[in-house]
């Protein structure tokens, strides 16, 4: 078996040479042999292949084939090698011709370029009065780009030819452009668009804010970044890691990120950072790790902490790879301190579902420097406010702490409460030293008092103000009582006796008392006939009479079970379709 599979190889050079035409049976015989041959024969054949390949690359047909050939001796288990850089190359070179066929197509007319085993003679004339001389490549690019693709989908699944385009950067990039030029009318270059963005990148230097701990680490096989988060956290938290604090992803979502066959797809994890460029660049986790931006020659994310509560799926976008992440190095405090130098302020990026947080105040003239924010600790999170020891404003019963005011002058309005008579607050040189806030004490001599201890006179006053509301006398008429020209403003109700909401008005303005409510809770009010009493000539007609006649704008918005009317139907528009399905919120490919 062995030597017919080798005599095999050999056909399919001779045919390549000699016979185009006798080449399809030559490939169908190696097809068939592949599987009962041990992989040590493969891995020969597909080398010998691999030089026919390369000798009849601009032979269109010949060379399509061959590719087609080669991506199968891959797909049974042989490493692609050379093989796969070499179909890469050819298809850099074909797709740039594919390109050109679809731009002169789709300017000449609106309908779509036929499929490229459907192309003819008619096609290229379609063409040629753009292209010229040119016509006949073109139309050649596009009759070979679907076999190039099937071959190509197979080889970027290899880890070492995605390797060998990352150190080719501008093929890389040009075999992007062609795959996002031909994906919407090939099925086969929507993965390969995936794939290719996968070679993008293979390494991140990773910076954990709360431990301001900088990290070094490799990955392959991360197709996107909810996978490549799941990784990180398995990689980094607690002592199965490398200590960093958080709580340690569940063992079926390291499963399903890394090698996990027929995964189900149902649990579900629960994200416990935001990542964010170095730059300050949110990073989309729909996105792959090629989106994080480069900082002085390397990919850097920062992980910092969550502003926006997000789950997703587990899974992995190409189940057929298995996917990894190992930590190389933790860099040491002084490497470390260069890439915090590099990094955006702590807090300074949020979810995009958020509003952006405001710019932090101007120092004041002359004020000194703020101390050095320490690394991983926003500012928000430095405690360092005390607050100030509870005081007693001298209410019966509680004893004083401290001195007594002086006979004969005004009390002090009680702590927050601005005067109600007017004045100007004392002159700061005359603020007598600090002391308690019930008694004389005032701000210290010199200094502006802050803001919640300006205590203006009460000029006007003939007797001091009772600091507790609880232990003040209750005016003429009680509480609640209409004020008059001999009374004092009504304090409010106690605590814990609601009082309506236009029996408190009353006392101020009884014009202004708006009608009762409905007079049965259990019969809810439209709220279009709340502003009835505002202006009668503005309320639209009633609901229908009926809750099991709703008015309702889509089907989605229809009765509840039983006949009931959805609870805030009358309030809100229906929803948008798919909005209701929490699987319509996260990407496609994980429903």
């Amino acid at each position: 078996m062995i030597e017919d599979f080798r005599g095999a190889i050999g056909a399919v050079a001779d045919a390549a040479e000699n016979q185009p035409s006798q080449l399809r049976a030559a490939v169908s015989a190696v097809f068939r042999l592949a599987d009962r041959v041990p992989a040590d024969t493969r891995i020969d054949g597909l080398a010998a292949l691999t030089e026919t390949l390369r000798a009849h690359r601009w032979s269109a047909g010949v060379a399509a084939d061959l590719a087609l050939l080669c991506g199968a001796l891959v797909e049974s288990g042989v490493p692609a090698g050379p093989a796969g850089v070499e179909v890469m190359s050819q298809l850099a070179e074909y797709g740039k011709l594919a390109g050109v066929f679809l731009h002169v197509w789709q300017k000449s007319g609106d309908d779509a370029p036929p499929h490229p085993s459907e192309v003819s003679e008619a096609s290229e004339e379609r063409v040629t009065p753009e292209l010229e001389q040119l016509a006949p490549l073109a139309t050649t690019g596009w009759w070979v780009s679907h076999r190039y693709g099937l071959a190509a989908k197979t080889m970027l699944t290899d880890s070492g030819v995605r390797a060998a385009l990352r150190e080719d950067p501008r093929t890389l990039g040009e075999l992007i452009v062609i795959a996002s030029q031909l994906r919407p009318y090939i099925e086969e270059y929507g993965e390969i668009a995936e794939l290719l963005h996968m070679a993008e990148a293979d390494r991140l230097v990773v910076l954990h804010r709360h431990s301001a701990r900088v990290f070094r680490v490799r990955f392959d096989g991360v197709s996107d970044n909810f996978q490549l988060h799941t990784l990180l956290e398995d990689a980094l938290i607690g002592d199965e890691g490398r200590a960093v604090p958080g709580r340690r992803p569940l063992p079926e979502w390291v499963a399903s990120a890394t090698d996990l066959q027929d995964d189900p797809r149902t649990s579900i994890v629960e994200g416990q950072w935001d990542l964010v460029g170095v730059d300050g660049t949110w990073v989309d986790r729909e996105a792959g790790p090629g989106a994080v931006p480069v900082v002085d020659g390397e990919r850097a994310v920062v992980l910092e902490p969550i502003s926006l509560p997000h789950s997703w799926r587990t899974g992995r976008r190409h189940p057929h790879l298995t996917g990894w992440l190992r930590v190389e190095e933790e860099l040491s405090p002084e490497e470390g301190a260069v890439w915090w130098s590099r990094a955006h302020a702590s807090g300074s990026v949020v979810h995009p579902m958020l509003p952006a947080p405001p710019p932090p105040p101007a120092p004041a003239p002359g004020a000194p420097p703020l101390p050095a924010e320490p690394w991983g600790v926003p500012q928000a999170y430095q405690h360092d406010f005390v607050p100030p020891p509870v005081q007693d404003h001298g209410a019966p019963g509680h004893a004083a702490q401290g001195p007594a005011p002086d006979a004969g002058s005004p009390a002090p309005e009680p702590w927050g409460a601005p005067s109600a008579h007017g004045g100007a607050p004392a002159p700061v040189d005359d603020v007598p030293a600090h002391g308690t806030r019930g008694g004389t004490g005032g701000h210290r001599a010199g200094t502006p008092a802050p803001y919640d201890e300006w205590e203006a006179p009460a000029t006007e006053r003939t007797a001091p103000a009772p600091s507790d509301p609880w232990d003040a006398p209750a005016p003429p008429g009680g509480w609640g009582a209409p004020a008059t020209e001999s009374t004092v403003s009504a304090p409010p109700e106690p605590w814990g006796e609601p009082q309506d909401f236009r029996e408190a008005l009353a006392w101020e303005d009884p014009a202004a008392v708006p009608p009762p409510p409905p007079a049965s809770w259990e019969e809810p009010q439209d709220f279009r006939e709340a502003p009835a009493w505002e202006n009668p000539a503005a309320v639209p007609p009633p609901p229908p009479a009926s809750w099991e006649e709703p008015v309702v704008r889509s089907a989605r918005s229809a009765t509840a079970p039983g006949g009931s009317r959805p609870l805030g139907a009358v309030h809100m528009d229906p929803l948008p379709e798919g909005v209701s399905d929490s699987s319509g919120w996260g990407p496609s490919w994980k429903d």
